[in-house]
């Protein structure tokens, strides 16, 4: 551990990104036996572990007590893959197990599943970009009745797993506590979808669904939303990039407002969102517990911005506000005037590509300056290049207000550039004041050779860890 530069720690083997050889995994494999404490072994992200995983299982009967084991990107092989089913039966108390990122998993994971037996205490399995095929989708859905304590399955980033949903989905009523189920891009289709919604009703304990970037389900929600109303206990959902369509939004106007422990709701880069006549934004009125709501890339028009804002007035605990890429923000910020005096506890808001300007920002310092906004963290004005240079010296001469501003960006878009103005000295001098500041994006403006002087003497004189992203 010495050797790696790691803290021994007799419960927690912690070697991840350590760059393991093939003996080091020997090596450690021989330790085993004086570790009987141990509960926790993550060996992720060294490459070299693929092919040697044998060497480690066969002595995991000395650290009977294990519940962790994170294996991502280690390059497993299949017989890495057996060995590891084999030594299911000599770690009865495992807990977590996490695979992600081992593309040759795919098309293998029977050797795997088929060793496990009922009564296994496995509450995590994750499988993230696994190359995971429709077969190893049957052979997932043959362990759900022999793993009765699922709590979270990330079976994320496997594209051929879709066609398998319906029969995954069917046992899904055999893990009941099931908490967390993510189906990021996992190629879901509309089918695929209904099978889902028919096992959300044996799912009560559910906290989290993610079925982001899944195309295809677009024009299925209308007729596969009937039990997600039903999960009372959820607090994230996340439908990003889901093509979803007007006849989908006129059911999901009815059913998301009946979350009611709903604290995250994504729904960016679904353009009907905007567009909509059902009145889906101003519903959120009804979930007080929002903490997070991202709407970038929806489409917005003016009327759903207006809704969008009169239901924030009504969102006391929101933390994460994502307005991106929805250019008719730019101007009507002032709509949000009310909503962001009264979200004391706001940290994060993106506004990028809004098409904003310098009245827009004004704005944004006057109400710092009245003592809101105190909590803000990070604040994303990026790609916004109609904000005229005297808008930007009024927002830098206000912005030393933001004390706990950890994150900054002001970049232009890609296609662009634009001579720094006046401004910058007054960013600078705002800067200092700024404790917490570690990241300043400003990217494609571009430096005079006294501004680039000015700046890197400010690097060396306040000796302050900024990163400066130019």
């Amino acid at each position: 551990m010495q050797k790696l530069g790691k803290k021994p720690n007799s419960k927690n083997l912690d070697l991840n990104n350590c760059a393991l050889s093939a003996a080091d995994v020997t090596e450690l494999a021989s330790l085993l036996p004086f570790l009987p404490e141990l509960e926790e072994i993550n060996l992720s992200w060294n490459s070299c572990v693929g092919g040697t995983l044998k060497a480690l299982t066969v002595h995991l009967r000395h650290v009977n007590l294990l519940k962790v084991l994170r294996l991502n990107n280690c390059r497993l092989t299949a017989e890495d893959v057996t060995s590891l089913g084999e030594a299911f039966e000599i770690v009865p108390q495992l807990e977590e197990l996490d695979l992600s990122w081992n593309s040759n998993i795919g098309g293998k994971l029977s050797l795997l599943t088929k060793k496990l037996r009922k009564g296994c205490k496995i509450k995590l399995l994750k499988i993230t970009d696994c190359n995971l095929t429709a077969k190893d989708g049957e052979s997932l859905a043959e362990i759900l009745n022999v793993i009765p304590n699922l709590e979270v399955l990330d079976l994320s980033i496997n594209k051929h797993i879709g066609c398998s949903m319906k029969v995954i989905a069917q046992d899904l009523k055999n893990v009941p506590g099931l908490k967390e189920l993510n189906l990021h891009m996992c190629g879901l289709k509309q089918d695929s979808l209904q099978g889902l919604d028919t096992a959300l009703q044996h799912l009560a304990e559910l906290r989290k669904l993610d079925i982001s970037c899944n195309k295809e389900i677009g024009g299925g929600f209308k007729d596969s939303t009937a039990h997600l109303a039903s999960l009372t206990n959820l607090e994230v959902l996340d439908l990003h990039q889901c093509c979803v369509t007007e006849e989908d939004m006129t059911v999901l106007s009815q059913v998301i407002p009946l979350l009611s422990s709903l604290q995250e709701l994504n729904l960016s880069s679904n353009k009907n969102v905007g567009v909509s006549s059902d009145p889906l934004l101003g519903r959120l009125r009804f979930l007080p517990k929002l903490k997070s709501v991202a709407i970038s890339n929806c489409g917005l028009h003016e009327d759903s911005f207006s809704s969008l804002a009169e239901a924030a007035l009504h969102l006391p605990e929101l933390e994460i506000l994502d307005l991106s890429w929805n250019k008719c923000v730019g101007g009507n910020l002032k709509l949000l005037w009310g909503a962001l005096k009264l979200a004391t506890e706001i940290q994060v808001l993106r506004l990028s590509s809004c098409n904003l300007v310098a009245e827009d920002l004004a704005l944004l310092t006057l109400l710092t300056q009245d003592g809101h906004l105190a909590r803000l963290r990070k604040l994303d004005l990026s790609y916004n290049n109609n904000i005229s240079d005297e808008g930007w010296v009024v927002f830098c001469q206000g912005l030393a207000v933001f004390k706990e501003l950890s994150e900054l960006d002001v970049s232009l878009r890609p296609s662009s550039c634009r001579d720094c103005g006046t401004w910058f000295s007054e960013l600078l001098a705002a800067v200092t004041k700024l404790p917490a500041l570690a990241e300043l994006g400003m990217q494609r403006w571009v430096l005079s050779e006294p501004q680039r002087k000015r700046l890197e003497s400010f690097n060396r004189d306040n000796k302050r860890n900024i990163r400066f992203d130019c």
